[in-house]
């Protein structure tokens, strides 16, 4: 089960991501109280290790914005709306993580190999429609996002079955800030129910 942690502030949150067993961390580059300059995440990133990816997350970027952004971070991934891949090129080495939200999801015989599935409204802790979502995961590499947190991770992938999950205003002790104790809960209950759906025969 790949787990990701969004909108990364602060040190502390990135040494709980990490030591949690997170595989990727999130860097907001769009209005948010989770937003970040270039190099506020580049200073933060220095203290990732190698393995967790670094994911540089847009919502309708300027592609002036991007080449900023790709230069100071040098992103594992880039993270943005589907059809904001048209306006630039990513380097190579980068991959592009397209989202689609509930309501406008990609057709499932469309759909590319990955792809996150969140709410309505990015960072709005809104939950994605389920329903839609396990559509998808049954034929793509699925990040389930959209008010997942502790409590219903469990739930959420029992229902859908995704690839992976995505988790930010549902690990924070306040609008913005990361609780550690809430993002190790997040990573162990959603590994813990990854293994149960697959002893079970389950994908």
């Amino acid at each position: 089960m790949f787990v990701k942690i969004c909108g990364i502030t602060s040190v502390d949150a990135i040494e709980a991501a990490a030591a949690a067993g997170a595989d990727a961390v999130g860097f907001v580059f769009a209005p948010s109280p989770r937003e970040v300059s270039p190099r506020q995440a580049r200073e933060l990133a220095a203290h990732l290790p190698d393995h967790v990816l670094k994911v540089a997350v847009f919502r309708h970027p300027e592609p002036a914005r991007v080449a900023e952004v790709l230069d100071a971070l040098e992103p594992d991934w880039v993270q943005t709306d589907a059809a904001d891949f048209a306006s630039f090129e990513l380097p190579a080495g980068c991959r592009a993580l397209p989202v689609y939200r509930s309501g406008a999801a990609p057709d499932a015989n469309a759909a590319p190999q990955r792809l996150l599935f969140e709410g309505p409204v990015s960072g709005s802790g809104e939950t994605a429609d389920w329903r839609a979502a396990s559509e998808l995961a049954s034929r793509a590499e699925l990040i389930l996002a959209g008010g997942l947190d502790p409590e219903n991770v469990t739930d959420a992938i029992r229902a859908v079955r995704p690839w992976g999950v995505d988790v930010s205003s549902g690990v924070e002790r306040t609008r913005g800030v990361k609780d550690p104790s809430k993002i190790a809960d997040f990573v162990a209950r959603a590994r813990a129910a990854a293994a149960a759906s697959h002893s079970n025969g389950r994908r």
